[in-house]
């Protein structure tokens, strides 16, 4: 059940209003996200591009956004981070592990929820809802990923205003309105996490091939 507002949306309620932003577009998906949580809705970004930075700065120049410092970045998507927060003059929030992530090293079992799960959750402490860069042509487990939707485990509404956005969209928006690009796609890297769990991808390999690639990890965590 998701309070907006004065008005109680339980999941019915919620999947007719991603069925309806379906078919508005990110815009005003993220327009309707933040007319109804004003403060209390962040975007948490990976920056492997600055997409929906774009997008949601448009609509709300002040919105928050988080930024998962695991401690394990390549050097070239910390310094991506700093270019888009000067770019955007970015309300920038930049989360670190606590201690309890100190025996668990990028690749262990638990580093992605000590490093990237639990950090967001304190980042989204107070907040109603949050906004993500996913999509549903990232990954085979993120195919039926909905524009809104109830986040059971963080007790707050998620809103996905990329979801049905696919990899040619994402390019051709950056060259349509000269973003800047993550210097590691030119490199191969088309799927890009921490530096020791990601590859560059062959030609024709499917871009998420590149994450987790010595194990049957496929996600993190933060999407389930």
């Amino acid at each position: 059940m998701s309070t907006l507002g004065e008005v109680r949306l339980d999941a019915g309620e919620l999947a007719a209003e991603s069925a309806r932003l379906e078919g508005a577009g990110a815009t005003e998906t993220i327009r309707w996200a933040v007319s109804q949580f004003g403060s209390r809705v962040a975007l948490a970004c990976s920056f492997q591009d600055c997409v929906v930075v774009d997008l949601a700065t448009k609509v709300a120049p002040g919105l928050e956004v988080i930024f998962l410092d695991t401690g394990f970045h390549f050097p070239e998507t910390l310094g991506f981070v700093e270019l888009v927060r000067a770019r955007y003059g970015l309300n920038l929030t930049v989360t670190h592990p606590d201690e309890s992530a100190a025996p668990w090293p990028c690749g262990t079992a638990e580093c992605c929820q000590r490093r990237k799960v639990e950090p967001l959750f304190r980042a989204l402490e107070g907040k109603s809802a949050w906004l993500t860069g996913l999509k549903r042509s990232d990954a085979s487990t993120r195919a039926d990923a909905p524009v809104v939707a109830w986040d059971e485990a963080r007790q707050m509404v998620k809103i996905n205003p990329l979801a049905a956005w696919t990899d040619a969209q994402i390019a051709s928006y950056i060259t349509d309105h000269h973003l800047p690009n993550h210097p590691l796609l030119a490199q191969g890297y088309l799927s890009i996490g921490c530096a020791p769990t990601t590859r560059p991808v062959a030609p024709g390999e499917d871009p998420r091939a590149g994450r987790w690639s010595d194990s049957d990890k496929t996600e993190c965590g933060l999407h389930g």
